[in-house]
């Protein structure tokens, strides 16, 4: 750019500072580099002062920053260049945390896959809408606890609860169909049943079964979808009768 002077034309100008033609009409429709001439015949001509603007643009460009953003900083006298790093500094610490969270998302990910060389695609993306599922509705604190727990029970006592949920669920929704009252004996042991493996989940934390009851109130169509077996809001609401009968909540 230093052995041409300005005014420059806008195919001169994005020739020298490697830019699109397309590009600088874009930045002049959006009020982010107007020229400040134009030709008799219409054509835009940038002055040494355009170009200053341009290459401010593209230093901000450079460390991340929107164009809205750099429109909004270019127009605003009282932005220092503090501030510029500033706001630099808690975009990149955003990107940091963003990527530290998928380098733990891809962690757990990996432990799933662990014992399968090669993994079917629709199993992939069950346990990765699974883990996304898990990170909306549990705090860190939370997950290590359930992992911690899963770790304690043992792959066997896992799946012996994942069987014995196969057989409460099926019967809560026989109880259902029939409109049986929440004084039923029937019904009240399959609620304690009930309260029995959630706490085998949740290992008493009430926080983790509120989670936990969240999760499958507001996700309960994506769940059903996947696993037959699992509660849905109408089936909380009934079973909320037969714990209030029996004392405590479900877990």
């Amino acid at each position: 750019m230093s052995e041409l002077q300005p005014p420059f034309k806008v195919g001169a100008l994005a020739s020298a500072t490697g830019l699109t033609v397309r590009t600088l009409h874009h930045y002049d429709e959006i009020g982010l580099l107007s020229p400040s001439a134009r030709t008799p015949s219409g054509h835009r001509l940038y002055d040494a002062h355009d170009v200053q603007r341009l290459q401010q643009i593209q230093s901000l460009r450079a460390v991340g920053f929107p164009l809205e953003e750099i429109r909004h900083l270019l127009s605003s006298r009282q932005v220092s260049a503090q501030r510029v790093i500033a706001l630099h500094l808690e975009q990149l610490e955003q990107r940091i945390a963003e990527q530290q969270a998928l380098a733990v998302r891809l962690q757990r990910l990996a432990r799933h896959l662990e014992t399968a060389a090669l993994a079917p695609v629709g199993d992939l993306c069950r346990i990765i809408e699974a883990t996304l599922m898990m990170e909306q509705y549990f705090t860190p604190e939370q997950q290590d606890a359930i992992k911690a727990r899963g770790a304690m029970l043992g792959e066997q006592a896992i799946r012996d609860v994942e069987a014995a949920w196969g057989e409460v669920i099926p019967a809560v929704r026989e109880h259902m169909a029939r409109g049986t009252p929440p004084t039923d004996p029937d019904l009240q042991a399959l609620a304690r049943r009930w309260k029995s493996l959630v706490e085998a989940f949740t290992g008493g934390d009430h926080a983790i079964a509120a989670s936990v009851r969240r999760m499958y109130d507001e996700q309960h169509e994506v769940i059903n979808a996947a696993h037959a077996n699992t509660p849905d809001p109408a089936m909380f609401a009934f079973m909320a009768t037969v714990f209030a009968e029996i004392g405590g909540g479900p877990g």
